[in-house]
């Protein structure tokens, strides 16, 4: 599909991107089957080739509509239909670029309520109290400390999973430590930027990103061998840091080796050895997320290491 975008509303790396991504789409249709939405409602403008005409179009001509960003919305950025594109398509890099060009569409109030929602879930002071209400487990067991520190690592806190569910990094705390891995805990204010990445707001996204990578570098030179995330949201997130600087930009290389340094803790533990574990017996069923399985491309690593228990 080819593209000619000079757009002077968004930065030239952003121009550099959309004009890549629409200029590799063949308009084949392959991703059409794969999106849920697409199956929900059958229009051509709820799949990924369609959104991407739509955006094509507001950045080419300006021609775009509250009916365009419905569109956008409704898109659950799941990336499935990167995983089944035969051109490599990565459409999550575009969507990105068209939601922040037509967010001005947006009405006071959509504005407005998608700022609170940003600002209350990435700020612990304020989403503590009220998360608290909601909160679907807890911890129950007591915190191991490891017997001998063969090695350390950062595990990222996140901004809602400590509230909502505080026992899954309380879990992983332990089962490292079994294997003799002690674990630096990142704060729940280091939000990874996922927040305001997907609700159009880069410039907030991006001043999160940069704090983080000059704070996580600094844990990989003096301590920490690998940064882990519990949230393959967060994850994806991470490793996608150096797409979002040009490579001219400073933080570029720093932000590649914080991206290849991070590994989902599914990724982590699959190269350990876990022979020394037990797992208690209990009937486990298992989601496979999105970003998990499309975003981080490690579809079906989670079912392998739970065979490895004799699960199946």
């Amino acid at each position: 599909m080819h593209a000619e975008l000079n757009q002077p509303s968004i930065t030239q790396h952003e121009n550099d991107i959309a004009s890549q991504v629409i200029a590799s789409c063949v308009h084949c249709g392959f991703c059409l089957p794969t999106c849920p939405t697409y199956q929900i409602s059958g229009d051509e403008l709820d799949s990924p080739r369609g959104r991407i005409y739509l955006i094509k179009s507001a950045l080419e001509n300006n021609e775009y509509s509250y009916k365009s960003l419905k569109h956008l919305d409704q898109c659950l950025t799941c990336r499935s239909c990167e995983t089944t594109c035969p051109s490599g398509v990565e459409y999550g890099k575009l969507l990105e670029v068209g939601r922040n060009f037509i967010e001005p569409k947006r009405s006071i109030l959509q504005t407005l309520y998608r700022f609170s929602v940003r600002k209350v879930l990435s700020t612990p002071l304020i989403f503590k109290p009220v998360g608290y209400f909601f909160r679907h487990s807890k911890i129950i067991s007591k915190p191991i400390k490891p017997k001998k520190v063969k090695s350390t690592v950062l595990l990222l806190g996140g901004c809602v999973q400590p509230t909502l569910a505080p026992n899954i990094n309380h879990s992983i705390k332990n089962i490292l430590a079994k294997l003799d891995v002690r674990v630096l805990e990142g704060s729940q204010s280091d939000c990874c930027g996922a927040l305001d990445q997907h609700l159009a707001a880069p410039k907030d996204a991006l001043s999160k990103v940069k704090r983080n990578i000059d704070k996580w570098t600094l844990e990989l030179e003096s301590n920490a061998e690998a940064i882990i995330s519990s949230a393959s949201g967060c994850g994806v997130m991470v490793k996608d840091y150096p797409s979002l600087f040009e490579e001219s930009d400073p933080y570029f290389e720093k932000a590649k080796k914080i991206s290849s340094k991070t590994q989902d803790i599914a990724e982590y533990l699959a190269n350990q050895d876990l022979s020394g574990l037990q797992l208690s017996e209990l009937n486990i069923s298992y989601h496979e997320p999105c970003t998990l399985q499309h975003g981080q491309k490690l579809g079906g690593l989670v079912e392998s290491i739970l065979s490895q228990f004799g699960y199946l």
